[in-house]
């Protein structure tokens, strides 16, 4: 066989990936996590600073740049975080997956990313068109922890099969999966405000947003929290992280727009944390 047809195709793909494989890569990882974490830290202090936030949705109204129609800008910013850890999974020597715990912690990462970027935008009523610059930031977003998560569980993170009874481990999936569903129901909630024909905006009420003005946001910080906790990697954890400090931005900034626009909104409820924050 010739050397040029030995490395086509799938083979190519598979020595490439066991060459890039190592302490080196590990460590790669692991600076890469923290700049993420940096970076994501020092826009909240930035936006805090100068009274700066990201815009979108109710927020970029008044913007007069390009933008993307809402369904494909989901479906665009989030597909990196399914596709590129499946592509990992598929090309890198991590394809078997020897252990259980990294095969289910995985499947959990795709199966979020694979509602988020195939289910949701389809379930969008509306919804107002994403800068090109906010979908091109969560797109880069994307694809960097795509690549920490998928690279990670695929092929550094090593469990022992004792690790699916460990009480980290049930206790974070449990929390992965309370924080989904927390999620899903707050997005329904939203989704379901305005009747056929209806415009404008309207309180949430139900579910946690009893409580909080940021209910699907909290599912989501708790989603990603017991994630973290079920991996006990610096990537999952600096996941986790980032996502509260990127939601907890965004619901203050909803909770203080629900002030300014409705005069009857309810006092007790609080931003982020029911009966805390």
């Amino acid at each position: 066989m010739e050397p040029a047809a030995a490395l086509s195709g799938p083979v190519w793909s598979a020595a490439f990936w066991r060459r890039l494989s190592g302490p080196e890569e590990q460590r790669a990882l692991e600076v890469l996590s923290y700049g993420l974490a940096g970076c994501m830290a020092a826009a909240v202090v930035l936006g805090r600073t100068f009274r700066v936030s990201l815009p979108y949705g109710r927020y970029a109204a008044a913007l007069h740049c390009g933008s993307v129609p809402a369904r494909p800008a989901w479906l665009l910013q989030e597909a990196p975080s399914f596709l590129l850890p499946l592509l990992l999974v598929l090309r890198s020597d991590g394809a078997q997956l020897p252990r259980w715990p990294n095969r289910i912690l995985l499947a959990l990462f795709l199966a979020h990313y694979a509602y988020r970027a195939f289910i949701f935008p389809f379930l969008i009523r509306g919804g107002k068109p994403t800068p090109i610059f906010t979908c091109v930031l969560a797109f880069a977003f994307c694809s960097c922890n795509g690549y920490l998560q998928g690279r990670s569980l695929s092929n550094y993170a090593e469990y022992q099969s004792s690790w699916l009874k460990d009480p980290r481990f049930i206790l974070g999936i449990a929390g992965w999966i309370s924080g989904l569903l927390i999620n899903i129901h707050s997005d329904h909630i939203l989704r379901n405000l305005r009747k056929p024909g209806e415009t404008g905006y309207k309180i949430p009420t139900g579910g946690l947003f009893e409580y909080v003005s940021g209910a699907n946001f909290f599912g989501e910080i708790i989603e990603w929290s017991g994630f973290a906790l079920a991996c006990c990697t610096v990537e999952s954890a600096v996941f986790a992280i980032s996502t509260f400090l990127v939601l907890m931005t965004r619901a203050q900034q909803h909770h203080q727009w629900y002030l300014q626009k409705f005069d009857n909104y309810p006092q007790s409820r609080k931003i982020l944390i029911p009966f805390v924050y």
